[in-house]
């Protein structure tokens, strides 16, 4: 194998769908595949996912190992459950650093205890578009320097465990109205209202954060013709050269539309690498052979060869990845981590506590409406809303909402972005119109138009701990 095919094997981050290791793994991480990261696609009802990342790092305790574990909504540790951590808005909400801190040095520790060592985490982002899609509740908020102040806690956390953060996505994905999993989102704000906005945060952990990862998002004035992924200007210009960051860039997965849907994904590959990206995430496998990962090393030396992608930008991609795994892939666990996750679940209890403090309470069971509105592909198939208020559940969808007479007595109707689908919306302003014994509980970004209403109890977020405490509030203890 040429040296040039070695070193492209070396800046992939691959994948691969189900629950067991692929038969394909161990030869590819003889050819130099950088490593693996899991999604929430390799989980299965009989197994933890934890169980089969340390069947992945045996192979190759070297190689990258990596997840989305944000707490909240993103959980690939806690997808069956929930999570027993707040999500980022809701220790924004909060505000307390120090808790953001504890939390994320509890699922640092869960992580180094399961081999991984990259947590595709923080999302820094400026939720400044309440009606974002695919941030959300990931965000801890829509201020700067709240945002910023809570990132640099979150990645003190995980490196207090021996676990990197990849802070994202970078120069932002917060003033966004579509999904880069599914288009490509452009952002028209003026170049000073970005620098003083979405590169804040970024700008707090450059000296920090062991990677940062890029968004699959057109910035008109940063330029007017590429995603970041796929920007020199973005990658090179702005956050090499103009703020300095010298550690590792990573793609988002380019699988997604954002990135690939125009360039293929050997082509994204290729662009990528050529904007200064460092560590290209691909997307799971979906065959018996490591298909994806072999177009991409294939189409990244055509490129070598051709000229269109120079020799030193992939050798300096590769000499980055090695140096980072060099520095974090001795991931041990810590000798306290019990007491570390034990302090980290407290810490959220305390969160959850505060945050629902104001929710109204009981005179008995209640009925839960729980509306399904559907999710993004960050989140996916995770549990959610399971408040149990001592009466019956009643699940719907917003293709089967039930006819607009008003429920009953006590009435629960928990949902995530109440107001983004205007069916499932003016279903529910009929409930709160007509019954003043309905709660509506919101576990999504708090929509403007919730202001309106005054029994909202707002969890920014559906995480278990969340949804538990808040059970517990509303029913007094009981």
């Amino acid at each position: 194998m040429s040296s040039t095919r070695r070193m492209a094997y070396g800046v992939m981050l691959g994948a691969f769908a189900g629950p067991t290791v692929p038969d394909w793994l161990p030869g590819a991480y003889a050819h130099g595949l950088a490593g693996v990261c899991l999604y929430g696609n390799n989980m299965a009802r009989d197994t933890e996912i934890a169980d089969l990342a340390r069947a992945v790092r045996d192979i190759d305790p070297s190689a990258v190992l990596a997840l989305d574990e944000e707490g909240g909504d993103v959980t690939r540790l806690h997808a069956r459950e929930g999570s027993p951590y707040p999500g980022n808005a809701a220790l924004g909400a909060y505000d307390d650093a120090t808790a953001t801190q504890a939390i994320a040095a509890g699922i640092g520790a869960e992580l180094a205890r399961a081999g991984i060592w990259l947590d595709l985490a923080p999302s820094a982002d400026i939720n400044s578009n309440p009606r974002n899609p695919v941030i959300g509740t990931r965000s801890f908020g829509a201020d700067p320097e709240l945002v910023a102040r809570h990132t640099s806690a979150y990645v003190s956390g995980l490196a207090s465990q021996g676990v990197a953060a990849s802070v994202k996505h970078f120069p932002g994905h917060g003033d966004t109205s579509a999904d880069s999993h599914l288009g490509l989102p452009r952002v028209a704000a003026p170049a000073d209202v970005l620098r003083a906005r979405e590169l804040v945060p970024f700008t707090a952990v450059l000296d920090d954060a062991a990677t940062i990862m890029t968004s699959h998002v057109l910035l008109e004035a940063f330029d007017d013709q590429e995603p970041a992924t796929l920007s020199r200007a973005v990658l090179t210009g702005l956050l090499r050269d103009e703020l300095g960051f010298g550690g590792v860039i990573v793609t988002d997965a380019l699988d997604m539309a954002g990135a690939s849907a125009v360039h293929g994904i050997g082509g994204a590959a290729v662009l990528s690498l050529a904007a200064g990206a460092d560590l290209l995430c691909l997307g799971p496998e979906q065959t018996s052979s490591p298909h994806t990962i072999e177009q991409a090393v294939d189409a990244v030396c055509r490129a070598v060869e051709s000229g269109d992608l120079p020799l030193a930008r992939l050798t300096e991609a590769a000499k980055r990845v090695g140096a980072l795994r060099e520095t974090w892939s001795g991931i041990a666990v810590r000798d306290d981590a019990d007491e570390v996750i034990a302090a980290a679940r407290q810490a959220s209890a305390h969160v959850a506590t505060g945050l629902i403090a104001g929710a109204p309470r009981l005179d008995g069971p209640a009925t839960v409406v729980r509306i399904d509105t559907g999710t993004n592909l960050a989140v996916g198939d995770t549990a959610w809303g399971e408040l149990d208020l001592g009466g019956c559940r009643l699940d719907l969808t917003a293709d089967d909402l039930p006819a607009q007479t008003p429920l009953d007595g006590q009435v629960a109707i928990v949902v995530r972005r109440a107001a983004a689908a205007p069916a499932v919306w003016a279903w529910i302003q009929v409930q709160l119109a007509a019954n003043p014994s309905t709660v509506l509980v919101e576990l999504g970004w708090p929509d403007p138009a919730l202001d309106a209403y005054d029994r909202v109890v707002r969890t920014y977020g559906s995480a278990a701990v969340l949804t538990d405490a808040l059970a517990s509030a509303m029913r007094g203890g009981r």
